[in-house]
């Protein structure tokens, strides 16, 4: 279930620079360049140690109640097929019987691993997140996938995506151009090669009492509703 590309490309699509060209809003904007650019060479004298902030920092908003007692932390592509088929089968089960009911908080974190396009994605949801619509952004995304590299998440198709949600235009195409938050999705992406992920998705579950248990792929509602009650009974 984890998705195969990434073992070829995973380990360097945010440490290059990637430009691509981004159509304005009604003729504010014919062409732009965007950019993240490399991440700069740190002389480090020990390997960095995953703590709590690698899977809490550098991601969505929280969805749900900020005091829940367990955490659900995503990392995905939004070109990727599995992540696709998680959102479309159990999402929203998740959401329903344990987000909405205030037992489970969920974040989500980029783990750019297939091409362009889900860098500029990413890109996307953090400036509409900016106006507080991160997660209907999100949303937005996968419910227009329709495969890997094959031009669904173009810069013109996200920006009508942004039109959709009622985004204030002028203010999200100039977070776009600006790239505002390219450091932030570079260091998700350096959260998930911490955690060598080789894939996405990859889910991992955040007991009360801090026991961390990780999921590999699409996998089915049951296997997330077992570990939950199971954490939700500590």
């Amino acid at each position: 279930m984890i998705h195969g590309p990434s073992l070829a490309i995973g380990a360097a699509i945010a440490s290059i620079a990637i430009v691509i060209t981004f159509f304005g809003f009604q003729g504010v904007l014919d062409e732009q360049e965007l950019a993240i650019q490399p991440t700069p060479t740190i002389q480090e004298t020990e390997s960095p140690k995953i703590s709590m902030e690698t899977f809490l920092a550098n991601g969505s908003p929280m969805l749900g109640n900020k005091n829940s007692p367990v955490t659900l932390v995503e990392f995905g592509d939004y070109q990727c097929h599995f992540c696709n088929v998680f959102f479309h089968s159990t999402e929203e089960d998740i959401l329903t019987n344990y987000v909405e009911t205030g037992k489970v908080r969920m974040i989500f974190k980029d783990y750019n691993i297939i091409g362009p396009d889900s860098i500029n994605a990413s890109h996307g949801a953090h400036c509409a997140n900016d106006q507080g619509l991160f997660w209907e952004y999100h949303d937005i995304l996968y419910s227009n996938w329709t495969g890997e590299n094959n031009g669904w998440a173009s810069s013109e198709n996200l920006t009508k995506f942004a039109q959709e949600i009622d985004l204030d235009m002028e203010t999200w195409v100039e977070c776009m151009t600006n790239e505002t938050h390219s450091q932030v999705i570079i260091a998700s992406n350096e959260d998930a090669r911490l955690l060598e992920l080789t894939g996405t998705p990859v889910f991992f579950v955040i007991g009360p009492d801090g026991q961390i248990t990780r999921l590999f792929g699409a996998q089915p509602y049951d296997s997330f509703k077992n570990i939950f009650e199971t954490e939700l009974k500590k």
